[in-house]
């Protein structure tokens, strides 16, 4: 067997075209996978489990989906994986394991992708960087002393390296946008209900988290649309076309408004702000009419209504875990951030949840007259440039203290979680030392064809495709 010594040059599709067209075999291809995951694997950090060995199996039986044989790597939160262990980064979890995949990684499966293993992911989810005590920090590849984010980042990190080509990734607060920006990567969130669920309790109106991939390209992502969308009760309706070959269409001249004000009220890093700047020029050079506007909005209400729904599902969670071990958590079994949160949600009151969902809908309504004038909003991913690894650790920095910091660091994210509409990010700057920042584009409710004629547009005027990181050199 040969060595396909190109493989990280192509993003899914060109590597499942290059099989259809016998060029290379898909048990080539996976070898290569692993040569890379064994290469760079250690200096990051990306896996918390590895099948390689049924990653070959399935390469030789390889199927005949739009991803045939394009390997795969999924997120270790949430999605019922079949046979593969589940630790959603936790030690209280140890290594339990599913019967049977969720219909999302039934999807994964029909389309032919081939599953490495399960990424790092922090504590249940929780964070905007990748930094759980059970498994350790998964470093970015362009620079290994910076975080790769949250709560995507094993996946994030594994696709910017080479690793795979695309990877399972799901999104609460912002954890496909943010790791994609820190990992210079796109990271669409689609419009809630949009794609085949995890488990049931996600698959309410009311849900926060969406679960889909990250990638380097934007067709992987229109595709990858394709082949996992599924009809829902809560889910917008289907466009009229595909969204690969839609995506590949001139959105014509769009109305965007644009901003940088964050809840605080802070200002964000100058860095940030002028990367900002430069993406705005570049809009208005394709022909769209860009204006900067803020949603002005309570910002403390919405931050306290999301802080309720999102603790008191964690508590619900933390409890199903506890019923299907037969025993509740030790002390030691959660990091100090997870105790505060899932005690918080523990101690609310029906009245309470009652109210945070009426707030959330008051602001979804509120966000729906917004866009009434508009058709995209754009604002960064990260309020500062990337933070060093141990910033953000949930277990040495304080809770109310990495409150703070998260703020600072991803002020923008959330607000589209409660919404329930589809947002992407987007490399399309690199701060003064090289680091990728991400820009955060929103679309209306079930409106992901538009953001993705955007974002094929922004990828051909911008060639972030042809920037790589190095993580042998990256230290």
């Amino acid at each position: 067997m040969g060595t396909f010594r190109e493989y990280a040059l192509y993003d899914a599709l060109g590597l499942a075209e290059l099989m259809t067209l016998g060029e290379v075999s898909a048990s080539e291809v996976v070898e290569a996978a692993i040569a890379r995951a064994e290469a760079v694997d250690p200096l990051l950090n990306c896996f918390v489990a590895t099948d390689f060995e049924g990653a070959r199996a399935a390469a030789r039986q390889a199927g005949d989906g739009p991803f045939a044989g394009v390997p795969f790597a999924v997120k270790d939160l949430w999605l019922e994986w079949a046979g593969a262990p589940h630790t959603a980064g936790s030690r209280f979890t140890r290594d339990m394991r599913h019967e049977a995949d969720a219909p999302l990684a039934a999807a994964f499966r029909r389309a032919g992708l081939i599953s490495l293993g399960k990424t790092n992911t922090p504590e249940f989810g929780i964070t905007g960087t990748t930094e759980p005590a059970r498994h350790g920090p998964t470093r970015n590849p362009w620079h290994r002393g910076h975080i790769a984010g949250g709560s995507s980042g094993g996946s994030a990190a594994a696709v910017a390296a080479g690793i795979v080509p695309v990877a399972h990734a799901s999104d609460g607060a912002g954890s496909i946008r943010i790791p994609a920006a820190c990992c210079g990567l796109v990271g669409l969130m689609p419009s809630r209900g949009r794609t085949a669920r995890t488990l049931p309790a996600l698959d309410v109106p009311f849900a926060f988290s969406r679960n889909f991939i990250v990638s380097r390209s934007v067709r992987d992502s229109a595709a990858m649309l394709d082949a996992v969308a599924e009809a829902s009760l809560y889910g917008p309706q289907a466009p009229e076309r595909d969204w690969c070959s839609g995506a590949m269409l001139p959105p014509g001249p769009l109305r965007i408004a644009a901003s940088t004000a964050t809840p605080s009220g802070r200002p964000v890093h100058p860095e940030i702000r002028a990367a900002f700047e430069q993406s705005l020029e570049r809009l208005a050079e394709l022909g769209h009419f860009v204006e900067e506007l803020d949603i002005d909005y309570d910002w403390r209400r919405f931050y306290r209504a999301f802080g309720t729904i999102g603790s008191s599902q964690l508590a619900a969670d933390v409890a199903a875990l506890s019923e299907r071990f037969g025993r509740e958590p030790e002390d030691d079994e959660f990091e100090p951030l997870t105790w505060r949160n899932v005690r918080a949600g523990a101690a609310r009151k029906g009245t309470d949840v009652i109210w945070a969902l009426r707030e959330i809908q008051a602001f979804t309504r509120h966000v729906e007259q917004f866009f009434g004038a508009i058709d995209v909003y754009m604002t960064p991913v990260l309020g500062r440039p990337l933070p060093e690894i141990g910033w953000l650790d949930p277990v040495a920095v304080d809770p109310r203290e990495h409150d703070k910091r998260s703020a600072a660091a991803f002020p923008f994210t959330p607000p589209f979680n409660a919404t329930g509409q589809p947002a992407i990010s987007l490399p399309l700057a690199q701060d003064s030392n090289g680091l990728p920042v991400g820009m955060q584009f929103v679309g209306r409710y079930g409106a992901e064809l538009t953001l993705l004629q955007l974002a094929s547009e922004l990828e051909a005027a911008s060639g972030w495709l042809e920037r790589r990181p190095e993580p042998e050199t990256a230290a």
